[in-house]
């Protein structure tokens, strides 16, 4: 008697459904190519040109855009606005992509802790989530940045201390919902630790809310990094940020609107890229989306 035994191709990441639903999601895949454009840009864009961010040429102040070699035109200084907007580029992502790891990793925490274990520790962890969103985060991130010496480290922790508590409510309420499923239950039938049951069992099937969090919170924190500097209490100069270009060109609106235009632009391809991809990845992980 012969056996037929069916073998069938392991799926590999590409060709599974979460990622097919996300290349069919146009502007989620708009928001991918611009930011990696973007970024690639930003790191290797001050290597092209001929100009760095801090050279400064008095004779050729206020250069319209694709004036010789000045691509961008240049700022009041005669400083050449290709470089400072790549270099600043550089800061403003990296700012917001290190802000995005902070708050996901105090706010995953805060929220597995919180959901698995709840009663008091619950209730304690999850009113100081309420006590920090009852006051807007873009006083305290104004009153943080005053009182400490603003640097490109502490903006990020600043941001992030305003901006982990979104991602520990979602955790939260998705870890509670799932705390009571048959496979938790044989977890701990089966003598396993909290901390296992915690971070090996529940925290991985909460991985598609938290990636949808993350990437919005990227874009959150470029977005307030970009206006805390713009009110002068972010990344000082001569270190080049988004905000501060901006900062730097409201007087000269009406005689040089490019020094405010380039930096918008980047600012806005950045925030809608990031929130472009969030709401691509929210459509691929929602298993709601799944075909039988």
């Amino acid at each position: 008697m012969t056996t037929l035994t069916a073998t069938q191709a392991p799926v590999r990441w590409w060709q599974s459904r979460v990622m097919r639903r996300f290349v069919g999601h146009r502007l989620a895949l708009l928001g991918l190519v611009m930011i990696s454009a973007l970024a690639l840009i930003c790191i290797i864009g001050p290597y092209l040109l001929p100009y760095d961010s801090l050279y400064i040429d008095l004779r050729a102040r206020f250069a319209p855009p694709m004036t010789g070699q000045h691509y961008l035109g240049t700022d009041p200084l005669g400083r050449d606005i290709a470089a400072r907007l790549f270099m600043a580029g550089r800061i403003s992502l990296l700012v917001g992509f290190t802000a995005m790891v902070l708050a996901t990793l105090v706010g995953t925490l805060v929220g597995v802790i919180a959901g698995y274990r709840g009663g008091w520790i619950s209730a304690v962890l999850m009113r100081t989530v309420d006590g920090f969103l009852s006051y807007p985060s873009i006083f305290l991130l104004l009153a943080l940045s005053a009182a400490l010496k603003p640097s490109p480290m502490m903006i990020t922790v600043i941001i992030a201390i305003t901006g982990w508590m979104e991602v520990a409510r979602i955790v939260e309420a998705e870890v509670r919902s799932l705390k009571e499923r048959e496979f938790v239950l044989a977890g701990r039938m089966l003598g396993l630790s909290r901390m296992h049951i915690m971070f090996r069992e529940i925290l991985p099937n909460v991985t598609g809310p938290i990636i949808v969090a993350a990437t919005l919170t990227v874009a959150r924190a470029i977005l307030l990094e970009a206006y805390v500097s713009f009110l002068g209490f972010g990344i000082q100069p001569p270190l080049p940020s988004w905000g501060n270009m901006l900062n730097g060109a409201q007087q000269y609106l009406a005689t040089a609107p490019w020094l405010a235009i380039i930096p918008g632009i980047a600012i806005t391809i950045a925030v809608s890229s990031f929130n472009f991809i969030g709401d691509g990845l929210r459509d691929a992980l929602d298993v709601r989306n799944d075909t039988l």
